[in-house]
């Protein structure tokens, strides 16, 4: 079968039911009324201070590590004729995987790989770790001309290291309550998380049960810094909808009327959910799990809009069977978005400026403001840095 990249996420097969709100946190459940059960999502916990992932021979290039904390990992279950997969219990998720090192008082554990393969029928995966990942290694090595502009670390190095950094979910006692306090739908399979009506996350697997299992895992999560920006904004209103009892008169009527109700509130919070749903993405293939594609995804990185990156899986006829998203902060979309303009130009910051709409000297400034000034020369850098504060 020809492999398709997807080329925006649609919510097929899924519904969404009624928000729930608590404080500025609204939670959105994400329900499946068809599960097929041949595709199966649980976690493994590390609890070690920090991870690091050998990608050699990976995704990136050879040599390069990715470092962070990872909580815990997803173990995918999978049935290659489409039959019921079993949940992956027990022992299977606690089994010993890569190498536990003490550094004084700390524990930093080296694992291989982003997706790694245990078995015929299972993938380890770090969420949102492995769109990250994708992400930071956008245009990751730099210029392959050797402009006069650059920095001879920069020519050589590309963009070694590359950081970003994000909010744990733990650390919003909202969310938390949240999560606590809110009711999970008997067909539930995910859930769109806003934050002062902003969406911050997208999570949605196959099983209803697996959901329920992962549902407080989502406080080990990382998301965008809006989950502390708004963090000390007020409520966010609960939105209503109300049936008009005057064309009511049966229950066969009442029962037309919510079903009407709870598709409207679906198709609202669709749109709310717009900057994932129906939006072009770049997508790239990570690892092909029997008859399941999972891919990791980007979208425009226009800084003019909402950008998310994140991981997706789709069945052959659209159905929406995994995803996992991030909301990207406005400084990250930046930097992002100067590198894609970059690179597209070749790294030559002349022709760069002019796709910009700017001068070569205020694209320098522009780097330096984000973060990549280490890519410019020194020298280069403090003639733009003079010859700006002499028109001011």
């Amino acid at each position: 079968m020809a492999r398709t990249e997807t080329k925006r996420i649609l919510p097929n097969g899924l519904r969404l039911a009624p928000s729930q709100v608590w404080g500025s946190i609204r939670l959105v459940p994400v329900l499946r009324d068809e599960v097929r059960g041949d595709l199966r999502f649980a976690r493994r916990t590390y609890n070690d201070d920090l991870t690091v992932v050998s990608l050699k021979g990976g995704l990136m290039e050879p040599g390069l590590k990715y470092i962070s904390y990872v909580p815990h990992g997803l173990v995918m279950g999978w049935d290659d004729k489409s039959r019921s997969a079993g949940a992956v219990f027990g022992t299977q998720l606690h089994q010993p995987e890569g190498k536990a090192l003490k550094v004084g008082p700390f524990t930093v554990r080296v694992l291989h790989r982003m997706a790694h393969r245990e078995d015929k029928n299972r993938l380890r995966l770090l969420p949102l770790h492995l769109a990250m990942e994708g992400f930071l290694a956008l245009h990751f090595g730099g210029p392959e001309v050797a402009w006069t502009e650059y920095s001879q670390e920069a020519v050589s190095r590309g963009l070694d290291p590359r950081s970003e950094w994000s909010v744990p979910g733990w650390s919003s006692t909202a969310f938390d309550e949240a999560l606590r306090i809110f009711e999970i739908h008997e067909q539930q399979v995910g859930v769109l998380i806003f934050h002062a009506d902003l969406l911050l996350s997208a999570f949605i697997v196959s099983h209803p049960e697996d959901y329920r299992a992962l549902h407080r895992a989502l406080l080990e999560d990382f998301y965008g810094d809006l989950l502390l920006q708004y963090g000390f904004l007020g409520d966010v209103p609960p939105l209503s909808l109300s049936i008009d009892d005057r064309r009511v008169s049966s229950l066969g009527d009442l029962r037309a009327a919510v079903a009407r109700m709870r598709e409207d509130w679906g198709v609202f919070h669709g749109f709310m959910a717009g900057g994932v749903f129906g939006v072009e993405v770049s997508a790239s293939t990570v690892y092909e799990a029997g008859p399941f594609h999972l891919q990791r995804f980007v979208t425009s990185l226009s800084p003019s809009e909402e950008n998310h990156v994140g991981e997706v899986i789709m069945r052959g006829d659209g159905t929406l069977e995994y995803l996992k998203t991030y909301r990207l902060s406005a400084a990250q979309t930046r930097r992002a978005y100067l590198l894609k303009q970059l690179s597209q130009a070749d790294w030559n910051l002349e022709r760069a400026a002019v796709n910009l709409k700017t001068t070569r000297n205020d694209l320098m400034l522009r780097l330096s403001n984000a973060g990549f000034g280490y890519l410019l020369k020194e020298s280069v850098l403090q003639a733009a840095l003079r010859q700006h504060q002499g028109r001011r």
